[in-house]
């Protein structure tokens, strides 16, 4: 997220002797810092900067980045850092560094996470479809991740952009996204968040390779090791995921997912609402019947179904995805165009996932650390299951605790008529014409 105070504009005050009573005590806050108000964990010291990838992995850096990359333009954002065009001085290489900002890391488990995630990209080996962690670097501000760089642009960008697309074509990429399944579950890795966003083409080029790109949901695992934590994207979780006990079939039905989105342009399970998607994917009704199912080869479906089977003893393992006969012979499937319906859904669901991105940037730009910081310990307080949502009951017991005067036929109209895309224009607005966030978030809950 963005570090931009452009909202935190102060009223003016006339009084020189109340402004300087506010500066004092805003000073005196700085020095010592206050506890969150919505947690009992105490503030973290800033005496001495944490050490986040202290014996992580070996090729962490004691150098500084400056020294052997030159940083340039920013290429994207996320929760908890930017990514960089970065380039090598002495060879010249273009590469991708993920700057991590540790203001952003409030949590032992937030460190945790990073932890894991450079733990698990050091640990997979070499794969042509998976990106490659160069090295990293840690200093006072930030962790560094140097990653390869990945310019040839999303997937679905790439499918939209050609002119022909078929069973084939989605038989090839299928076939790649199972291929990184197989050797992440054959490391004791679980992906956790396989969705189309976090693939992207190594280049521009017709024959680029495909690339995973992104392991910061991943985790390490044991055989017959059970998860009960709640993660992933909405459309691409698995029914054991919402039910918390899972494990690395997880992978297998996400893959599953993608790959009905590829042959059809829509999700097998979809909804307005997070909650109404969940239901969705826990009733498990896949619709073969709409367009272009009826052209597309009983082989094709036969995989999707047996991937996306919701008992997870029974549904296929990356490996058996791989023999498949579809797969096996997918140079074979049928080359007739999918027909433009199916481009046209793949481009509207690929511009749908870049204004969630570019909504959630706009509020990120204009929420400080400290506002962020107060938003989450609220979500905290009121998911009370620690599950990631939060429901009715929980949204009417967190109301109460902050002293919203909301009745409860109010408080259900929240629930049921604030969707995701609604909301999220709602709060772009307010981030643009409000002066004071904290107050605004308190308001619209």
């Amino acid at each position: 997220m963005g570090n931009c105070n452009v909202c935190a504009k102060a009223d003016v005050v006339e009084d020189s002797n109340n402004n300087r009573n506010k500066k004092s005590n805003e000073t005196n806050r700085a020095r010592k810092k206050e506890p969150k108000p919505f947690t009992d964990e105490p503030a973290r010291s800033t005496a001495a900067p944490i050490r986040v990838l202290k014996d992580v992995i070996p090729m962490s850096h004691r150098t500084r980045i400056s020294d052997k990359y030159i940083l340039g333009r920013e290429l994207g954002r996320g929760e908890f850092g930017i990514t960089y065009l970065c380039t090598d001085r002495e060879t010249k290489e273009a590469l991708a560094c993920k700057s991590i900002s540790k203001r952003k890391l409030r949590t032992a488990v937030d460190i945790d996470d990073v932890r894991r995630e450079v733990a698990i990209m050091s640990t997979l080996p070499e794969h042509p479809n998976v990106v490659k962690l160069k090295a990293t670097y840690e200093d006072n501000e930030n962790v560094h991740l140097v990653m390869e760089l990945c310019e040839g642009g999303e997937l679905f960008d790439r499918i939209v952009a050609r002119g022909h697309y078929s069973e084939r074509a989605a038989a090839a990429v299928a076939r790649t996204i199972a291929e990184v399944v197989r050797m992440c579950h054959s490391n004791g890795v679980m992906h956790r968040d396989l969705k189309p966003e976090n693939f992207l083409f190594a280049n521009k080029k017709e024959n680029s390779a495909l690339k995973a790109i992104d392991f910061g949901l991943s985790v390490f695992f044991k055989p017959g090791e059970r998860f009960s934590e709640i993660v992933g994207s909405p459309y691409y979780m698995a029914p054991e995921v919402l039910k918390r006990n899972y494990g690395p079939e997880v992978d297998v039905w996400s893959a599953g997912v993608i790959l009905y989105i590829l042959l059809c342009g829509v999700p097998p399970f979809w909804a307005e609402t997070e909650q109404g998607v969940a239901l969705a994917i826990l009733r498990g009704v896949i619709d073969f019947k709409r367009e272009p199912w009826p052209q597309i080869s009983e082989s094709a479906k036969s995989l999707v179904r047996r991937m996306l089977e919701p008992d997870p003893k029974n549904r296929l393992t990356a490996e058996q995805v791989l023999e498949h006969p579809w797969l096996q012979n997918a140079k074979k499937a049928p080359n007739v165009p999918l027909g433009d319906i199916v481009r046209s859904r793949l481009k509207q669901f690929s511009v749908m996932n870049r204004f969630k991105k570019k909504a959630l940037r706009v509020i990120a730009d204009h929420l400080s650390v400290e506002e962020v910081e107060i938003i989450k310990d609220m979500f905290t307080l009121m998911d009370t299951d620690k599950d990631g949502r939060v429901t009715f009951e929980e949204l009417k017991a967190g109301l109460r605790k902050v002293g919203s005067q909301l009745a409860e036929p109010e408080i259900k109209m929240l629930m049921e008529v604030v969707n995701f895309y609604n909301f999220i224009s709602f709060i772009i607005y307010n981030v643009i014409t409000s002066n004071n966030i904290s107050s605004l978030i308190i308001t619209m809950l």
